[in-house]
């Protein structure tokens, strides 16, 4: 279990786990111990994508016997997915990393899958089809793990990094992977390496705490406003756009968007940001409010529809439609000229969706912003609705039907 060292006991339903890309990269790092030492240790630190250092357990340790050189060709560590209180088919998962010297390459590191990491067949995952589906965070951790301690390997030889998960196949059954064009086993994701129990009664409990946390600075200070984003990236993203708040008005609401703007409305804040990127965006744009990726698809037809409204192709439209990701819509879009377009259609889409007055749960309850940003971080538009209407602003919310409600 790779849990970190010395932590004090948390109670069900807070605790936090580690994404498949840091236990992938701790295995890495205590790999090429064994390459360069001959002994793969038992437990290994290792530096997550959010610079924070976290030990891990370390298991099945193999090296390969020295060549007549004395060199280590071979070695191979495994840790144990720990994935908190955050349901989660990977838990458990075996992540296996493989390191391969290559002799007179110096320099050279390269991450490739093995059994059980799936392979991109379609575009708009940001990974070139027929690659190993190890998304960028991660690859660029196990490479920055590795250039850490290995310099004296790789000052002569490279490396190859093979990462594997028995029963990763299996596993993918579980998850939406094969629709998004992910075949033969898992991805290997994690932009923190820290897993948060988003679907879990406590972190929903949490999100509504920080929302009432943002209302009570607001009424201190006369500012009556709470900034929901989806995530590290985006919460990073608002942090600079609003840099005069303070840290208690930003709230990861993580998919639970509804329970944070109902607390907001309950609570009579003003103004609401939520800052995202297109695929929780279309989430909501769609009506989803829950936007867990096991919950929803992408509508892609409204992704179709916000394509055609601002002039794209009966062609292009016909491919975002059929192509399950929302980054493929926003991918083609850039590369036809249409990219602040397509993210303007879709934040007022949004806006819509959440305050008309004909549709929005939220209409008149305060003043949105939409805020979106790209992957990395950078801002692509905004869209504003009405400021808030004070006769409308105090009403209960209308129940939300039963089959609406979030399933853990």
């Amino acid at each position: 279990m790779s849990e970190a060292t010395g932590a004090s006991p948390k109670p069900r339903g807070t605790r936090t786990g580690f994404t498949t890309g840091a236990c992938s990269a701790a295995a890495a790092r205590a790999a090429v111990h064994g390459l360069m030492l001959g002994v793969i240790p038992a437990r290994i630190e290792s530096q997550l994508p959010n610079a924070q250092r976290v030990e891990f357990a370390v298991c099945e340790p193999y090296c390969q016997p020295p060549g007549e050189d004395g060199r280590v060709m071979l070695a191979r560590a495994v840790v144990v997915k720990f994935a908190g209180d955050d349901p989660d088919c990977t838990d458990g998962a075996r992540l296996t990393a493989e390191l391969q010297r290559l002799p007179g390459r110096a320099g050279w590191i390269e991450i490739t899958g093995g059994a059980g990491v799936g392979v991109v067949s379609l575009p708009g995952l940001g990974l070139p089809v027929g690659e190993a589906a190890i998304n960028p965070k991660p690859r660029a951790n196990i490479e920055a793990n590795l250039r850490e301690v290995a310099g004296s390997l790789l000052a002569q030889d490279g490396l190859r990094v093979i990462i594997s998960v028995p029963g990763g196949e299996e596993m993918a059954r579980k998850t939406h992977n094969a629709r998004l064009g992910i075949l033969g086993g898992i991805s290997i994701l994690g932009t923190t390496g820290i897993v948060k129990p988003y679907s879990t009664a406590a972190w929903r409990a949490s999100v509504v705490q920080g929302v009432q946390l943002a209302a009570s600075l607001g009424q201190r200070n006369a500012r009556s406003i709470v900034v929901l984003t989806t995530g590290g990236r985006t919460e990073q993203f608002a942090m600079r756009e609003y840099a005069d708040l303070a840290p208690g008005a930003f709230v990861q609401m993580g998919d639970f968007l509804r329970y944070a703007l109902d607390e907001a409305a309950v609570r009579g804040i003003r103004q609401v940001v939520i800052a995202a990127m297109v695929g929780k965006l279309t989430k909501i744009a769609q009506g989803e409010t829950i936007t867990h990726a096991n919950r929803a698809e992408v509508d892609t037809r409204l992704l179709a529809g916000l394509a055609a409204g601002i002039g794209a192709s009966a062609e292009d439209c016909a491919e975002i439609e059929a192509n399950p990701t929302a980054r493929f819509a926003a991918e083609r879009m850039a590369e036809r000229g249409l990219h602040l377009a397509f993210h303007q259609a879709l934040a007022e889409r949004t806006v819509h969706t959440l305050c008309d007055p004909q549709v929005g749960r939220y209409a008149g309850r305060f003043s949105l912003q939409v805020l979106v940003c790209d992957f990395d971080g950078q801002k692509i538009c905004a869209a504003r609705s009405a400021a808030a209407d004070p006769q409308l602003a105090n009403l209960p919310l209308q129940p939300v039907a039963a089959d609406d409600e979030e399933q853990d």
